[in-house]
């Protein structure tokens, strides 16, 4: 295969790597595509001589040393990169930082090459990628239709296979709406997972670094490397316990009422809706139905509240001085952050209290929510005739995400079969609770592989690539999920009196299988609930009915406290010879106990009449 026809996601870079292939001719390739660009995705592609510092070091490495070996990836313009310099999307207001932003300098202590700073909506502000003086950023797949924004130069270039993957940043929607419109994967982690250090912000308080690339795996890949702690960022925070990982199924999925559910005349967005409900169902999903109105309210805070006023803050001493440098529309709404007063402030912010408290609700019957990521797209005359109010459709699903501290991965969910823009990829978004990202990333590969067709605009189908698994080490600079498995037998079952025990403190079914066969199963005396208790014999044993549950680990010791005598905690087998926490029975236990070990099980014996 000719580089020229090599993929760039990473699974088939490192193949290449171990087939030979040297790194600079893989960067010099990437530099070749970037600069054959007509989308106007690339603001500044770096020149031979500024890639050669980074290509160098890694002369004579072996590639399995780091996990970005010669990865090229590319970083949105309002993100810096030492000594090349940071726009914003806006000439004027271009300065060179002498160091690169935390998030870069994990990449490149990984292996990772920068190839290009990216195009924007300006100043970070859009979510449609036609606001800039360097070019209305265009489609991957049709150029004729907007790319989306405010990262629109990097979904567009990994689309287009110009590089592995790119940063963009994620305020409203600004990494995952480009994912949408270009067949990718968009990662919105959570809130200071990411380091904003060397980052300029839109709205400082709710904005992270987002990640655009052709595979969870690879986004996946990324994070795993650029999440770190950093103490001069005031809002990072370092990564926590996955806790439940839900993404293998069964799980429960929130979707939105039917007059929550907004196309904008779209009908064969609506129709990749429906099928996206059934797809995820397919995967092992449960369908609850929610009410986003407390969602879309909190969403309109961000630019219809005092948020905005963050986007002023930003930039104040600049838009003051040179108010006619900046695009008109991103004048309009980031001068109508001027008029903002403290009270509007405390106002804002008492009110996204009560908000968060309505839709963190939500989390008690559903794991996690399923929405579009955008209605509808449209033609980029069409924006760019309209810019605020269709602007402001593209950010119905997503702005509510940042505000209400969520993570949330936008994913493929197939191809536009009909209307103006038939062809285009469509995209769905999965959201969660903070520090859900791993767990998300995971459904989103199952999900889009379920969808199948290829990555981007390349010709490379999402199935021959690998899978999103765990992560070598632990979970993003964690010991494991954070999760214990409990086997229970008895009243503890789902839809038995105790179960609640274990559905109050999040707790997820992962299974139902029998016990090894060395067993005796008894009805204990003793109540007001009637438990039972499983006694581990050498001979005359039999299999016993159970479900294996997974517990938060830090709500494991306040259920095992409450677990009364002479039940205990210990290691129960399985059939299939594994062994797990589980009820067992001190010996002392069974007397005036009922022997029911021919019944199987608990339910057994209860449907048999037994008293309850």
């Amino acid at each position: 295969m000719s580089l020229s026809q090599l993929s760039f996601d990473i699974a088939s870079l490192q193949a290449a790597y171990r087939n030979g292939v040297t790194v600079r001719e893989v960067i010099a390739e990437a530099r070749r595509r970037c600069l054959a660009d007509t989308h106007h995705a690339h603001i500044r592609v770096l020149s031979t001589d500024e890639l050669e510092p980074f290509v160098a070091r890694l002369d004579g490495v072996d590639p399995a040393s780091l996990a970005l070996f010669g990865v090229p990836f590319a970083i949105k313009d309002n993100i810096d990169l030492a000594h090349i310099p940071t726009t914003a999307g806006c000439p004027d207001f271009a300065f060179t930082p002498v160091e690169s932003a935390f998030v870069v300098r994990q990449l490149l202590a990984a292996g990772a090459v920068p190839v290009s700073k990216t195009n924007l909506d300006q100043f970070a502000t859009g979510l449609n990628g036609t606001r800039s003086p360097f070019g209305a950023c265009r489609n991957a797949i049709n150029p004729d239709f907007i790319s989306g924004g405010s990262s629109s130069g990097s979904g567009v270039a990994v689309a287009l296979g110009h590089v592995s993957f790119a940063l963009g940043t994620d305020t409203a929607g600004s990494g995952r709406v480009p994912a949408s419109f270009n067949g990718l994967v968009g990662l919105k982690p959570t809130l200071g997972l990411l380091s904003a250090s060397g980052v300029l912000p839109a709205c400082r308080s709710v904005e992270t670094p987002s990640i655009l690339a052709l595979t969870a795996a690879d986004a996946q890949a990324v994070l795993g490397v650029a999440a770190a702690f950093d103490e001069a960022d005031a809002y990072s925070r370092p990564a926590q316990p996955l806790g439940v990982d839900f993404s293998d199924g069964p799980f429960r999925f929130g979707v939105p009422r039917e007059e929550d559910l907004e196309f904008f005349g779209n009908g064969a967005a609506a129709a990749l809706f429906a099928d996206a409900v059934k797809r995820l169902e397919s995967l092992g999903g449960t369908a609850v139905t929610i009410d986003l109105s407390p969602f879309l309210e909190a969403a309109k805070l961000l630019y219809e509240g005092p948020w905005v006023a963050e986007r002023y803050v930003a930039i104040q001493a600049f838009i003051d001085a040179h108010p006619q440098a900046v695009f008109p529309p991103v004048r309009t709404i980031i001068e109508g952050g001027r008029s903002k007063s403290a009270a509007d402030a405390f106002a804002g912010a008492y009110r996204l209290k009560a908000l968060r408290r309505v839709c963190d609700r939500v989390w008690d019957a559903v794991d996690c929510m399923l929405t579009p990521t955008a209605g509808t797209i449209y033609r980029i005359e069409e924006m760019e005739a309209d810019p605020i109010r269709l602007n402001s459709h593209l950010g119905r699903y997503t702005n509510f995400v940042n505000l209400l501290d969520h993570s949330a991965v936008a994913v493929p969910a197939g191809v536009l079969a009909s209307g103006d823009a038939d062809g285009l990829p469509w995209g769905v978004t999965l959201g969660a609770p903070a520090h859900k990202d791993l767990a998300l990333l995971r459904l989103a590969d199952r999900f889009h592989r379920a969808t199948g067709g290829t990555l981007g605009a390349t010709t490379v189908d999402v199935e021959s690539t690998p899978a999103c698994t765990g992560l070598p080490g632990g979970e993003i600079g964690t010991s494991g999920t954070g999760t214990v498995r409990v086997a229970v037998c008895g009243a503890h079952l789902t839809g038995l009196p105790l179960n609640h025990q274990l559905t109050s403190r999040g707790a997820r079914l992962v299974g139902s299988p029998t016990s090894a066969p060395e067993y005796r199963f008894y009805a204990l005396a003793g109540g007001p609930v009637q438990r039972p208790g499983m006694v581990r014999v050498p001979e005359g044993g039999a299999a016993i009915a159970m479900e294996v549950w997974e517990v938060p680990a830090p709500l494991f010791g306040s259920f095992v406290a409450g677990i009364p005598a002479p039940l205990g905690i210990g290691k129960v087998k399985l059939d299939d010879g594994s062994e797990v926490p589980g009820f067992i029975c001190e010996g002392i236990g069974i007397g005036g106990a009922t022997d029911i070990t021919r019944f199987g099980g608990w339910r057994a014996w209860l449907a048999a009449g037994a008293p309850r």
